[in-house]
């Protein structure tokens, strides 16, 4: 349970970091950018969504480290134990969609629930963010955009 326990508080503090700095990079990158605002809330919910992308990837090839040593519990269902179903279970539990056609087993199931929990909360800040620079670009716009 310890390893299960340490591996998910990396991968969560590795998820924040890389969060925070795409999200203050971002910040930083559209101060002062004019133009056409439609243009930089698109290209601020891509920037989010690639890092969303590397959050969850970083939680599927946690899931399949620990699964092929067999001692934390396994991922059952419809899967064929390939990366891509590993990202697949880990985008349904980071987003909370929670399908149910796979299923993790034993000291896995924690895991899951703290994937959950961190896909909750950055998800929320990354809404947050995105609804701060539409307020800021739109004040700058006098919302002609």
């Amino acid at each position: 349970m310890l390893v299960v326990l340490l591996t998910t508080c990396l991968i969560t503090l590795l998820s924040v970091a890389c969060h925070y700095n795409a999200l203050t990079r971002l910040s930083t990158f559209l101060q002062g950018r004019s133009g056409n605002m439609r243009r930089w809330v698109g290209i601020s919910v891509l920037a989010i969504l690639l890092v969303h992308i590397l959050e969850v990837t970083l939680f599927a090839v946690a899931y399949r480290i620990l699964e092929g040593t067999g001692d934390y519990g396994k991922l059952i269902g419809a899967l064929d134990h390939d990366l891509s179903d590993y990202w697949y279970f880990s985008f349904v539990a980071y987003t909370s969609l929670g399908f149910g056609d796979i299923t993790p087993t034993a000291e896995l199931r924690l895991m899951t629930a703290l994937e959950t929990l961190t896909g909750l909360i950055l998800i929320a800040w990354s809404a947050s963010f995105l609804f701060m620079q539409m307020n800021r670009f739109w004040e700058q716009d006098g919302g002609k955009s």
